[in-house]
């Protein structure tokens, strides 16, 4: 076989492969992307919970939208204050000192204060249960006590008490809002962290139902409405509920409401140790 044979095809080849990459080399000079350095100090900062309870999926997307501007330096809930004021520090700017919520079981009709409806021996699980004529409370609005919430909270801020209850630990909360999700009562809201005062009933009934289902239930008396010194207590849906705004954590509400659907830091502390 001819030398010239084999070398040309070799020859042609490799200019190929040049002119291949020296194209490549200049496409990516020409579409190259600018990655900006802060996105990876700020990830660096992050705890790395992924737990996405900052609104975006993951801390990679929180890192690059804090670095566009496009979330808060503070925005997310599991990292301290220290954290938050490093990143604020990489952005150059302040922390607006945003009010820390956490979530809050708004029930306390737990197995001593709600009639059942039927004895239910299905799965352990709030989600389950719920499928069949809404679970076995009588109550249609109440915690069931099952652990759906326990079981997507990954910081173990939840425990279900001695009274079948679902109960948030606020130390530990994040507010990730993964246990409002999977909750299928509703009966999971978020409430500032130093609210002291919370009425613990999510139910929609008329009062004269309510008694007939639960002892610690709010029956739309209007009581705690019309005893509010600062009018920040208000009534939708035969239910009462407080603008936290306008609260001054006064115990006015907790003294008067005549089932103690209302709860209090203080009042339940009391109550524990005396």
């Amino acid at each position: 076989m001819n030398i010239e044979t084999i070398m040309f095809p070799v020859i042609g080849l490799g200019g190929l492969g040049l002119v291949f990459g020296a194209g490549l080399a200049l496409a990516s000079q020409k579409f190259k992307v600018d990655t900006d350095p802060r996105v990876a100090t700020i990830r660096e900062l992050l705890p790395g919970a992924n737990c996405g309870g900052c609104g975006v999926p993951g801390c990679d997307s929180f890192a690059k939208a804090v670095a566009e501007g496009k979330a808060p330096a503070d925005g997310c809930p599991v990292a301290d204050g220290a954290t938050n004021e490093e990143i604020a520090k990489v952005l150059g700017v302040e922390i607006a000192g945003n009010v820390k919520n956490v979530a809050k079981v708004i029930c306390r009709g737990g197995a001593d204060e709600c009639k059942e409806k039927f004895v239910y021996n299905g799965i352990q699980d709030c989600v389950a249960a719920n499928m069949i004529s809404g679970g076995s409370k009588s109550c249609h609005y109440g915690c069931l006590g099952l652990g759906s919430c326990y079981t997507a909270c990954q910081f173990d801020a939840i425990k279900i008490n001695d009274n079948n209850l679902a109960e948030i630990i606020p130390e530990k909360c994040t507010a990730c809002n993964k246990c409002i999700i999977v909750c299928p009562k509703n009966v999971i809201k978020m409430v500032p962290y130093k609210q002291e005062v919370v009425i613990t009933c999510n139910s929609n009934d008329p009062g004269k139902e309510v008694r007939q289902k639960c002892s610690i239930g709010c029956i739309a008396c209007k009581i705690c409405v019309k005893a509010c010194p600062e009018d920040a207590i208000e009534f939708e849906n035969n239910l009462a509920f407080i603008n936290y705004d306008k609260c001054t954590n006064c115990y006015v509400c907790v003294e008067k409401c005549p089932t103690k659907a209302i709860e209090g830091v203080f009042a339940k502390s009391k109550q524990q140790t005396g």
